[in-house]
């Protein structure tokens, strides 16, 4: 088996792109998107279709542009994923506007909207992940949706301490970055290795796995945001990992033996320390950590930016 069957053993792969003819080819049993990667599907020729059906959904619900432009960037996230349903088994990811991210109320009315919009086309809301940036207004917001049968992915997840927040709100998922941890220590500490066992971001995923199976927490761990296949290889066995078409390309066409890394079993035998969480220890240990602080604000700007290159695209269609 390449290296991509073996580590599907252990691990299960989510398609990291809006792209169903790559999702289609890899056969995932779940996908993730974010407002990137609807940005990057949205500007492709075969998607067109997609585009002008949500804008026509958009214009027939309001009259106001900058309203038809929110009501579309729903749409259009809800219709990509509508359509990577229609692929895959499991579940998908649709993240909630990038600039709620510090509004608990408005973030969990935007879950409340996306996941009526889905149950409207006949989907269920297990098989939808509520993908919500994993500030403290954002894991409260999860908190009160995972009550409501909401199902959330806390994504933007840099530490430890985000990690343990949202387990204690009952977030069904979290996708620590592992690349952008690996990205900071490169500018910032000049960290140079080619040992995948030593990566910052790849240490970092494994401590948080230890931690919530070592306590018995029900939240997945899910990798994210992959910069080589040899940090994907060290982290066989993590709940799951969503990886790029690239990387997962890269995969297929490796022979090496993928080994299981990480485990329940493993995780019992490590010496960890419980956390205690509440919002002063979370906001204070969140500014110790310079590399998650940093990295969060960071990862927000990106996702609002790309919303907003996303309405410029969409702007001129509305005429």
């Amino acid at each position: 088996m390449n290296a991509l069957q073996q580590l599907k053993q252990y691990t299960t792969i989510v398609a990291d792109t809006g792209d169903f003819e790559s999702i289609a080819r890899y056969q995932p049993a779940d996908a993730t998107t974010n407002p990137s990667l609807i940005l990057q599907a949205s500007q492709l020729p075969q998607y067109a279709d997609i585009v002008k059906k949500s804008i026509a959904a958009a214009k027939s619900q309001d009259s106001n542009l900058d309203n038809q432009l929110l009501i579309c960037l729903d749409q259009l996230s809800v219709t990509f994923g509508i359509e990577i349903l229609k692929i895959i088994p499991g579940r998908v990811s649709t993240e909630v506007d990038a600039r709620l991210s510090f509004d608990t109320i408005a973030t969990i009315n935007k879950a409340r909207r996306i996941i009526k919009m889905y149950e409207k086309e006949g989907f269920d809301r297990e098989r939808i992940l509520i993908k919500i940036a994993s500030t403290w207004e954002g894991i409260k917001a999860a908190e009160i949706l995972e009550k409501e049968g909401i199902r959330c992915n806390l994504t933007l997840l840099f530490s430890k301490i985000q990690a343990i927040a949202c387990a204690e709100a009952g977030a069904r998922l979290i996708s620590p970055f592992v690349g952008r941890i690996l990205d900071w220590y490169k500018k910032e500490q000049n960290f140079v290795s080619n040992d995948a066992s030593i990566d910052p971001g790849v240490t970092s995923v494994i401590e948080i796995y230890n931690y919530y199976k070592k306590f018995g927490y029900q939240t997945q761990v899910m990798g994210a945001s992959f910069r080589n296949t040899g940090e994907i290889i060290e982290l066989a066995g993590c709940d799951l990992l969503t990886i790029s078409p690239v990387l997962l390309s890269q995969l297929e066409l490796m022979t090496l033996d993928v080994e299981r890394k990480l485990s329940t079993e493993i995780a019992n035998q490590t010496n960890i320390k419980r956390i205690e969480i509440n919002e002063n220890t979370f906001r204070w240990l969140l500014n110790e950590n310079a590399m998650a602080t940093e990295k969060l604000a960071e990862g927000i700007r990106k996702f609002a930016a790309d919303l907003q290159l996303l309405e410029k695209f969409l702007t001129p269609q509305f005429a």
